[in-house]
């Protein structure tokens, strides 16, 4: 009896080998490692920022409504819940996404109202933050790319016969990518204007 389990267990598995189970494994852990990286990268741009604002805060106390944006875009970020079956559910990622692109808008417009302030701009402890939240943005960068990859790899393989018979039967669906919020508007080209058109 034992001998038909085990031989029952060994088809079973060199069946499961064969129709791209175990690739579809691998290729989900490495979905979940890389997404678990992007979002290491962007719990450090959080964790940044409020010294960011402190440090600016110091410098330029009127400039309260870009102040009061970026620690608002980074609340909407700490307020979403992030769990690895974030990747699995298209609307949480692209609420996550919109969350992630708010906090981006206001740390640019934060970086422009810092111009105004050449003694802020001198001061070592802003530098060595702009330097590692530069740092960061560049991290996030490579982590979003890595997680595109995976993510590529990964439908490829749920989606390509025989694996997709394989990830129906076990109910393994393609997994939403990183995608660009206003994709019309930035494959326009840029306005160059440098007022000699007046």
């Amino acid at each position: 009896m034992n001998a038909l389990r085990l031989v029952a267990i060994l088809l079973v598995t060199a069946l499961l080998s064969g129709c791209g189970y175990n690739q579809i494994q691998i290729n989900d852990e490495k979905v979940t490692s890389a997404w678990a990286e992007v979002l290491n990268q962007y719990k450090r741009r959080a964790d940044l920022v409020p010294n960011l604002v402190k440090v600016v805060q110091g410098y330029a106390d009127h400039e309260k409504e870009v102040l009061t944006q970026v620690t608002e875009a980074r609340a909407r970020v700490a307020g979403i819940q992030v769990t690895p079956e974030l990747v699995n559910d298209p609307a949480a990622m692209a609420k996550f996404q919109q969350a992630q692109a708010g906090l981006s808008g206001a740390l640019s417009r934060l970086l422009v109202t810092v111009e105004r302030y050449p003694d802020l701009k001198a001061d070592q402890n802003f530098r060595d933050l702009q330097a590692q939240l530069e740092g960061t943005e560049n991290r996030i960068t490579v982590a979003r790319n890595r997680f595109i990859q995976a993510v590529q790899t990964y439908n490829i393989s749920v989606r390509t016969f025989p694996n997709n018979l394989t990830a129906m039967m076990f109910g393994y669906e393609k997994k939403a990518s990183f995608t660009v919020e206003n994709e019309a508007a930035i494959s326009q080209p840029p306005a160059v204007d440098f007022g000699g058109g007046k």
